[in-house]
């Protein structure tokens, strides 16, 4: 499934997601992964299963090709060709000088922030994670990458059979998710689809309100 996350800055959802891999733990309650708690996992256990996109992406000194195969070593060049395509890079790699090979500089100072962000979830892509994690990843992106983006890489993990949990601060990047939740001050106050939540969430219907127009809702 595809679980989107959508509130107003401040309202949890970055808290939410980390979590998961246990970036901080839980005061109370608990997080369970294939029914497991996440505390009774290694942490390299539990981090081979997530793919993990932070809102700020980030590169490291060496080669495209490096960049995007670095959370799966094991990776060909056909499936690191791939995952850069379905991440919408192939345009602007291939025009960089040595394509694949193409340097990138620490902190991926000589690629813009759409670049970066295509870039990392390239490599998120490769690893084939069970759980891809994207913390408000696509905020750099145009709609229209934006839109063929979610579009392949929800083809490729109806194949892999991947959950999806996405972080968004834009509505039409969740609108299709197979459930949204509303955060609102670190509390739960929504749970649904779009269209549930559109007629019973007032906390969606203001985000939805405030970004769309009638028409776009009403052509969703």
């Amino acid at each position: 499934e595809t679980i989107a996350f959508i509130g107003s800055t401040g309202s949890g959802k970055s808290t939410l997601i980390n979590l998961i891999p246990r970036f901080y733990d839980v005061t109370d309650g608990e997080v369970l992964v294939d029914g497991v708690n996440v505390k009774d996992y290694t942490l390299k256990a539990l981090h081979d299963k997530i793919g993990y996109v932070p809102q700020k992406a980030v590169m490291f000194t060496g080669t495209v090709k490096s960049n995007v195969c670095y959370g799966n070593k094991s990776v060909s060049e056909e499936e690191m060709k791939k995952a850069i395509d379905v991440a919408q890079g192939t345009e602007f790699v291939s025009k960089m000088d040595k394509t694949y090979d193409a340097h990138i500089a620490r902190g991926g100072t000589n690629v813009s922030g759409g670049q970066k962000q295509r870039l990392a979830i390239a490599r998120a892509i490769a690893k084939k994670p069970e759980i891809y994690i994207f913390d408000d990843s696509f905020s750099a992106l145009d709609f229209k990458t934006d839109a063929a983006l979610r579009e392949e890489l929800m083809k490729s993990c109806k194949k892999t059979g991947s959950t999806v949990l996405l972080v968004a601060q834009r509505i039409s990047s969740i609108l299709h998710a197979d459930q949204i939740i509303v955060l609102d001050e670190g509390r739960m106050v929504g749970k649904g689809t779009h269209q549930e939540l559109i007629k019973s969430c007032r906390i969606y219907q203001e985000i939805a309100s405030s970004q769309l127009s009638k028409e776009e809702l009403a052509n969703v």
